[in-house]
């Protein structure tokens, strides 16, 4: 059953990411600048307000978080704590571009991409984020990178570029972080939704919140569509696991750009929902700076 966890009526929310420790959900609202901090037990919702738009937050394995904002990324140490840059900016100056979806890998490395608001340049591209706070570019021709994840072993890695409706897959060398035999793992039909956010579950399964298709579909490890959950919402964003057992699953959502016909039947568009799920999430290994 579909549960409203929160009516934050966000405006893009994103980036949902469960913190064991603090058994609390951090998300983001990119175009209101904000980082959502929800206790699930209780629905209370700190925010902590930003002075330029952040893509994506994910804890650090040593306490507090690492975010992708506007231009480059930033260290947050503490709850309410200024970001501090943390590496180059490789997108400073690039007025069209801005970070957006990311993940860490099992080595405590950032994947994270960038989007383009001018969609007849694909120009946005993937980028891993070390430790030692360096940036490599992995691959480019990008309009909105999304969909990062990787599989339980570490071995595969999902990603979307979302107005392509495909989700590719590649192999990864786990020591070295490169990738490569990349190929096709879904391909979503046109004008029915479009991948955004994913996640893997402790089964290997991808699951993927499409854009304007009011649901989340759970994909087998070899792109078969298993399950569809239906949402009250045109455009879910991502989803996370998370809970005590790893079985609960959240999705954030967005609610800008609605017609008004589209918010009356939608009036909890921007919420946070959430439903429990049979196969656990994976847990998710922290950035390592």
């Amino acid at each position: 059953m579909i549960e409203l966890l929160l009516d934050a009526g966000a405006l893009l929310g994103e980036s949902p990411r469960w913190n064991a420790s603090e058994s609390r959900l951090y998300w983001v609202d990119i175009d209101a600048c904000l980082i959502h901090r929800t206790d699930p037990a209780t629905g209370t919702d700190e925010v902590m307000q930003l002075d330029q738009p952040v893509g994506c937050v994910v804890p650090r394995a040593g306490g507090g978080l690492v975010a992708a904002m506007k231009d480059g990324c930033a260290l947050i140490d503490a709850w309410g704590a200024v970001p501090r840059p943390f590496g180059p900016a490789p997108l400073a100056g690039i007025a069209e571009q801005r970070f957006n979806d990311g993940c860490v890998d099992s080595a405590g490395r950032l994947w994270v991409g960038s989007l383009t608001s001018d969609k007849a340049n694909p120009q946005a591209t993937l980028y891993r984020l070390d430790p030692d706070a360096s940036i490599t570019p992995i691959f480019g021709g990008l309009t909105t990178s999304n969909g990062a994840a990787f599989s339980p072993d570490g071995r595969h890695f999902y990603h979307a570029d979302t107005p392509t409706h495909a989700i590719r897959i590649y192999d990864v060398d786990p020591d070295g972080g490169a990738l490569h035999n990349r190929r096709l793992f879904h391909q979503f039909a046109l004008g029915n939704g479009r991948p955004d956010g994913g996640a893997v579950d402790a089964e290997g399964c991808y699951w993927s919140a499409l854009w304007d298709g009011w649901r989340v579909v759970r994909l087998s490890p070899t792109g078969e569509i298993l399950q569809t959950v239906d949402l009250p919402v045109q455009r879910p964003t991502m989803i996370a696991f998370g809970g005590a057992d790893l079985r609960t699953a959240f999705v954030t959502s967005a609610g800008k750009n609605l017609t008004d016909a589209e918010r009356a039947a939608q009036p909890h568009a921007g919420g946070l929902f959430t439903f429990r799920v049979d196969v656990p999430g994976l847990c998710q290994p922290g950035f390592a700076a």
